[in-house]
C-alpha cells in the first residue's frame, strides 16, 4: 500500500458518528480536536447520561417519577414529579425532571422557557444537573437570553458540584480558546468527566495526550483513554484506538485487533472506519484479502462523502458480478444503520 498523507481531519456531524474530510491510510494518526459541547446529555434523567442516568441520591423512597421517565411513561413522570413538588417545594430532583420534560417535549408541549424556569428553581437548591442544563441553554440562547459568560458560570458551578457532563462541556469551552493555561484546565475538567466514564471526555482527553496539549504528550495514556472510551461506546474513541493499534503507537501493534475495532466501528456507520476496513480487505492486512468486502465498505464510506482514489483504482478490475455483490452488501449495511 503506497503511503498517503498522515493528517486525519475530522468534521463534527450531528450524531455521534463523524466523517473524515479526506481519505487516509490506516497508518494515519489521530489529530482531531475535541468535540463540541455535549448537548445531548443535559441531566441525570437523560437516557445514556453519565453513570447510567442515575438520579441524585435524596434518601427518599424509590423515585417513581424517574422510573416512569426511564420506561418512556412521560405523562406519568410529569404527574409524579409534580406531586413530589407539591409535597416538597424544595425537591430539586423533581424540578430538574420537569425541566427536562419541558426541554425535550416529552409528555408535555416542548417549552424551553418553562424548562429554564424549572432548572433555575432546581439550581437554587444547588442541583448540579440543573446548573449544567442552564449553562448549555445560555450558551445556545435556548429558553434564555444567549449569554456565553453566564453559560460558562453555570457550567463552572455545576462542575464544582460534581457534574461530569458540566466538567466535560466546560473543558470544551476552555480548550477552544487556544491559551495554554486554558488547555491545562480543560485537561483537568476532561479528566473529571473521563473518570466518571463519560466516553466523549475519554476521547478528548486521549486527543490532548496524543497532541501534548494541556499536559505532556503521552501516546500510551492516549491509547488507554481511547480504549476506555471505546469500551463506553464512544465511536470516535473506537476509531482512534484502532488507528493506534494498527500503527503500534502507545500500544502493542496488532493489525488483527485493529481490524476488529475498525470492523465494529464500520458496522456502526463511521465512514473513517469503513474506509480503513476497506483498505485492510484490499491489502489483506489484519483480515483475509477480500476485494468484494473492500469494495462494499468503500462504497459505504463513499456514500457518506469519503471517497478514496487509491481504493477506486485498486478495485477497478472487479468483475461485474463481484461489483454487483459489493453494491448489495453496501446497500444492506447502509439500510441497517
Amino acid at each position: 500500500m503506497r503511503a498517503l498523507a498522515l493528517a486525519l481531519a475530522v468534521l463534527l456531524a450531528a450524531g455521534p458518528a463523524r466523517a473524515a474530510s479526506s481519505a487516509t491510510d490506516p497508518k494515519a494518526t489521530a489529530t482531531q480536536s475535541p468535540k463540541k459541547p455535549m448537548r445531548d446529555l443535559p441531566s441525570p434523567y437523560t437516557p445514556g447520561a453519565p453513570l447510567g442516568a442515575v438520579p441524585p441520591a435524596t434518601g427518599r423512597a424509590p423515585d417513581f417519577a424517574y422510573g416512569a421517565y426511564q420506561r418512556g411513561q412521560y405523562i406519568t413522570a410529569f404527574r409524579e414529579a409534580t406531586k413530589r413538588i407539591e409535597a416538597d417545594p424544595k425537591d430539586a430532583a423533581a424540578m430538574t425532571l420537569l425541566g427536562e420534560l419541558y426541554n425535550q417535549g416529552l409528555g408535555v408541549r416542548q417549552d424551553p422557557v418553562k424548562a429554564a424556569d424549572w432548572f433555575r428553581l432546581a439550581a437554587a437548591q444547588n442541583d448540579a444537573a440543573a446548573m449544567s442544563s442552564l449553562g448549555l441553554m445560555a450558551l445556545d440562547g435556548r429558553g434564555v437570553v444567549k449569554d456565553t459568560k453566564a453559560g460558562r458560570r453555570w457550567l463552572e458551578q455545576a462542575a464544582a458540584q460534581g457534574s461530569p457532563t458540566a466538567a466535560y462541556n466546560l473543558g470544551l469551552i476552555l480548550v477552544g480558546t487556544g491559551a495554554a493555561a486554558d488547555e491545562a484546565e480543560a485537561a483537568r475538567q476532561f479528566r473529571k468527566a473521563a473518570d466518571a466514564e463519560v466516553g466523549p471526555a475519554q476521547h478528548d482527553l486521549g486527543v490532548l495526550y496524543l497532541q501534548g496539549r494541556g499536559l505532556p504528550k503521552d501516546p500510551t495514556q492516549a491509547a488507554q483513554w481511547f480504549r476506555r472510551g471505546a469500551d463506553n461506546g464512544d465511536l470516535a474513541s473506537e476509531v482512534e484506538f484502532a488507528i493506534l493499534v494498527f500503527n503500534g503507537i502507545g500500544v502493542t501493534k496488532d493489525e488483527r485487533l485493529a481490524a476488529r475495532y475498525f470492523s465494529h466501528a464500520a458496522s456502526r456507520g463511521n465512514a473513517i472506519a469503513q474506509n480503513r476496513l476497506a483498505r485492510l480487505y484490499a491489502t489483506g492486512r489484519g483480515v483475509p484479502k477480500n476485494l468484494v468486502e473492500a469494495a462494499a465498505w468503500n462504497l459505504a464510506a463513499a456514500g457518506q462523502g469519503l471517497s478514496d482514489a487509491w481504493l477506486d483504482q485498486a478495485l477497478a478490475g472487479l468483475s461485474a458480478d463481484d461489483r454487483a455483490r459489493a453494491e448489495r452488501l453496501a446497500n444492506e449495511r447502509i439500510e441497517q444503520r
